[in-house]
């Protein structure tokens, strides 16, 4: 499979680069800067330098020709104030997923948040970015031109992942490894009947491809 991802120097997409390319994927991660580069390439992965905030859809659409999955990992970060909630969490996720449809690439995972919510209230930062992430995750379900799965993780941890994990449509809160978030991600990338699903992820007790193989059947 050829598959983008959007923030591709992203703490859980370096992972996913690195466990995708392991596999025999040809995998694209989209970076803001050029000196990102080196680091995608040693995992395995094609830098693609590409400013999702200035962006055209025209111009995402053109880096997506010919993938067979693209993936929403970016994020503005903690550090992060309101205006880059909207402008990444959201905006650039609503861009990815209409580049998606553009160039015809139907299999699309979004990584979001356990407790996003398009009607979340409040004002202070994490507010806000619960918001974007509802609202991105509420566009990206109304696109018929996607086989779209939104994956929500818990807390997230640098851990080192145990490769047990507790997925379903809600978990209630929890911890969770980065490693385990991104083989996760890869799984469900190459398990299309996970679409139209909004699952929850938590550290638990099922292996990650018996976690993916049990939602993917209901």
């Amino acid at each position: 499979m050829r598959i983008v991802i959007a923030g591709g120097h992203g703490q859980i997409a370096l992972r996913l680069e690195r466990l995708l390319a392991a596999r025999g994927d040809e995998v694209a991660g989209i970076i803001r800067k050029p000196q990102q580069d080196d680091e995608l390439r040693q995992l395995g992965a094609e830098p693609v330098v590409l400013d999702l905030e200035s962006a055209s859809v025209e111009e995402v659409a053109e880096r997506l020709e010919g993938a067979d999955a693209a993936v929403f990992a970016a994020g503005a970060g903690p550090g992060s104030g309101v205006d880059r909630k909207e402008t990444v969490d959201k905006a650039a996720a609503v861009l990815f997923a209409d580049a998606a449809v553009r160039a015809g690439v139907r299999r699309f995972v979004i990584v979001s948040s356990m407790g996003a919510d398009a009607a979340h209230q409040g004002d202070e930062v994490f507010d806000v970015y619960l918001r974007a992430k509802g609202e991105a995750d509420a566009y990206v379900r109304g696109l018929d031109g996607l086989d779209w799965t939104i994956l929500r993780p818990g807390q997230l941890t640098d851990d080192a992942g145990t490769g047990l994990v507790r997925l379903e449509a809600h978990t209630g809160r929890g911890p969770v490894p980065r490693d385990d978030v991104a083989a996760v991600l890869a799984e469900l990338v190459d398990t299309p009947a996970t679409a139209g699903l909004t699952l929850e992820l938590i550290s638990g007790s099922a292996p990650v491809s018996v976690a993916v193989k049990s939602v993917a059947g209901n």
